[in-house]
């Protein structure tokens, strides 16, 4: 990893700093994106202190907002030149239904549209950097999830846990077609489940989501268990030619049936370019 660029998004806490802390002691330049500048510098001096690396930097940005997202991309281009790693970690849980500054269910901004937009706008940048590895963190919630065609901003009907499943179903839907267009270019990409971690993510979120992390939270994964297959997807010579998977613990593992659906996963695709605005180029 010495000498590679490796951008974590949501990487100020919880799996996203375990895994900078781990890729940073080997030996990449890192650099975590967080929301909030006051946590992120924190966390900088946290990853670095750990790592023993000086090659951690931050970038700010609020995934709940697509222009911050185009801000971002633009930065990662400018300061970094190329990106071995793109690790789309950003994600939340909410218990009522929230819009976002573009007008945009806030679950499926963020965990699903930022993940989307983020990874269009650096997709050149990565084309000129391959080898390289694109890795979402998806979520075994997604076998509970289903795609709600007539109704994927929760309008008529929300539910705080449905549309977490609906967005983690979307990030294995995003990763096979991202794979299917990435054939043969040298860039990967791959999602994960980094298990039921004991983190603050479910804070915020629905009552029984809160309840769940609290009930199990003596039994729940530690976030350093919890990043070990992002930090095998980003780093190990073992998935060099491996793309369109789903991992858990650091193994290809099977998806849920709707989750592997090509028609599926091309229609979540074009939905997600009319909602961000954001045509892929048309090479991929």
């Amino acid at each position: 990893m010495i000498g590679k660029n490796v951008l974590i998004t949501g990487g100020n806490s919880g799996i996203g700093l375990e895994a900078a802390v781990a890729i940073a002691s080997k030996g990449a330049h890192v650099w975590i994106v967080s929301r909030d500048e006051r946590r992120g510098d924190a966390a900088i001096e946290a990853i670095r202190g750990r790592s023993g690396s000086q090659l951690v930097s931050l970038l700010v940005a609020d995934f709940a907002s697509q222009e911050s997202i185009r801000n971002l991309a633009e930065r990662v281009k400018t300061e970094l030149g190329r990106l071995d790693v793109l690790v789309n970690n950003a994600g939340l849980t909410v218990g009522d239904r929230i819009v976002t500054v573009d007008g945009l269910e806030t679950t499926f901004a963020v965990n699903h549209l930022g993940y989307f937009l983020l990874t269009g706008l650096l997709a050149e940048t990565m084309l000129h950097s391959a080898p390289a590895r694109i890795v979402s963190v998806a979520s075994h919630a997604h076998f509970r999830g289903s795609m709600h065609w007539d109704d994927l901003q929760g309008e008529r009907n929300f539910s705080g846990w449905t549309a977490y499943c609906q967005s983690k179903l979307a990030n294995v839907l995003f990763t096979v077609e991202l794979a299917r267009r990435l054939e043969g270019t040298g860039v990967t990409a791959n999602c994960l489940h980094p298990g039921v971690v004991s983190t603050n993510f479910g804070s915020k979120g629905p009552g029984i989501v809160r309840f769940f992390f609290k009930l199990l939270r003596p039994f729940l994964t530690s976030p350093a268990d919890g990043a070990r297959t992002t930090i095998h997807l980003a780093t190990s010579p073992d998935v060099d030619n491996v793309s369109g998977q789903y991992f858990d613990k650091c193994h290809v593992a099977k998806a849920s049936t709707e989750a592997m659906d090509p028609a599926s996963a091309r229609r979540l695709w074009e939905l997600s370019e009319q909602l961000t605005g954001f045509k892929w180029p048309e090479t991929l």
